[in-house]
């Protein structure tokens, strides 16, 4: 009976693995057509020869990408505004979750706040409110309009102070004793504590930032100015009779070898590849901080 039952076990932990197997195979499969969509030929491309591996393998879509002066620009305006915006985020965020844990003894007023937060997660005024709100202030065609109508968001503030929540009362109660107040009770024990629920949010902030691309088509009426996503999102291949008296015999293979699915699909490698980096460094965080932050309202 021992020995069945470890043989059925067995069994089951086959098909588990096999089953995750063939879903992280499913999950991945996209990413990997994607990246060899992207060194194909336009023939095969257009054709819908492209599968598994390259058709005609090349670098045309990447280098009518890099080689663009724009391009650059553009991805170092979103490497500002996740910098910039991702640490307007953290401090915000932390400074209104902080207050938002303690109890309505301590912090009266907590669950009017709680319900505005609320409210304003689940309804918004809208994008020309937004629109007309942003170009009254003159922040449009700046990086604030890109940072400043996102500087809290409402799910990582529950998200952390939920966390804060969770921590033991005792150790505020102990740093409070030994005469800490609360600035040097928030950094030197809720912050260090929260690392995990912090990476989380920190990710999400990143993430929201990067792939963003509408409030910059929006709010940016100069390309110069537009962020990466942006400006990837207007790229296509256009042949104007007129820039090909001027083209070298290269340039002319190069522009017939380029579509618009391969350009595209380069386009999505490039924007993905700085996400797909960092993540390893968050993910082990990732699990335990949504978990913690989301216990105990």
């Amino acid at each position: 009976m021992v020995r069945s039952h470890s043989i059925s076990d067995k069994v089951i932990d086959i098909v588990i693995y096999a089953v995750l197997a063939l879903l992280a195979l499913l999950c991945l499969y996209p990413i990997w057509y994607t990246l060899v969509l992207s060194f194909s030929d336009k023939t095969a491309a257009n054709a819908g020869l492209v599968t598994l591996w390259p058709r005609g393998f090349n670098l045309t879509s990447y280098q009518v990408i890099l080689e663009d002066k724009k391009f650059f620009t553009s991805f170092w305006i979103s490497i500002e505004r996740v910098v910039i915006g991702g640490l307007v985020n953290f401090v915000l965020t932390v400074m209104m979750a902080y207050p938002l844990s303690k109890e309505t003894s301590a912090f009266r007023t907590r669950n009017l706040y709680m319900w505005y937060l609320v409210f304003c997660m689940l309804f918004t005024a809208g994008l020309i409110p937004l629109y007309m709100t942003v170009t009254s202030l003159n922040l449009d065609n700046t990086i604030w309009s890109l940072i400043l109508p996102t500087a809290v968001p409402v799910f990582n503030v529950i998200l952390i102070m939920n966390f804060f929540r969770s921590l033991p009362k005792e150790l505020e109660e102990a740093a409070v004793i030994d005469g800490a107040g609360p600035w040097k009770t928030l950094i030197r024990v809720f912050i260090p504590l929260a690392t995990p629920a912090l990476a989380t949010v920190t990710l999400f902030s990143i993430v929201t930032h990067w792939n963003s691309f509408f409030d910059g088509l929006i709010f940016m009426s100069k390309p110069e100015n537009y962020p990466l996503q942006t400006y990837i999102q207007q790229l296509v291949v256009r042949i104007d009779p007129d820039m090909m008296n001027g083209m070298t015999a290269e340039d002319m293979i190069r522009m017939m070898q380029t579509s618009d699915k391969t350009l595209n699909a380069a386009k999505l490698i490039i924007a993905m590849m700085p996400i797909l980096l960092l993540y390893p460094f968050l993910q082990k965080y990732f699990v335990h901080g949504i978990v913690m932050g989301s216990v105990k309202g």
